[in-house]
């Protein structure tokens, strides 16, 4: 990612619907305000963490992103799509598979600043 001259803030991630089948998807909101005085590019990221997993999973995993310009004091709200692609995982038998459960959605400028949610995947 390039540096950029502004900085840029996050809030009011929301997920709707907070609870899907696992075949289904979801919206992911977060608004974000340049608090900057120039125009800038933020690269807005989208991690999930299963909160228990069959397996073994990463802490964090990238699930998405999105550039976008705003100008200075300006607010955008940005939507990235959560569903099966995103949330599936290789299970012991290495089959493509999306288990019921808790996630934690994560959304910010990097992997270290991030604002979160909560999703339930749950069997229908």
């Amino acid at each position: 990612m390039g540096l950029s001259y502004s900085t840029f803030k996050y809030a009011n991630v929301r997920v709707a619907p907070d609870t899907i089948g696992a075949q289904d998807e979801t919206k992911v909101s977060v608004d974000v305000t340049n608090a900057g005085k120039m125009r800038g590019d933020e690269v807005v990221e989208l991690y999930i963490r299963d909160e228990v997993s069959s397996v073994t999973r990463p802490v964090k995993e990238l699930r998405g992103f999105r550039r976008i310009t705003l100008d200075s004091r300006e607010t955008k709200t940005v939507e990235l799509a959560l569903g099966p692609n995103e949330l599936s995982f290789l299970n012991r038998e290495m089959r493509r598979v999306v288990e019921p459960g808790t996630f934690r959605v994560m959304v910010g400028g990097n992997s270290d600043e991030l604002i979160e949610a909560k999703l339930s995947v749950v069997e229908k």
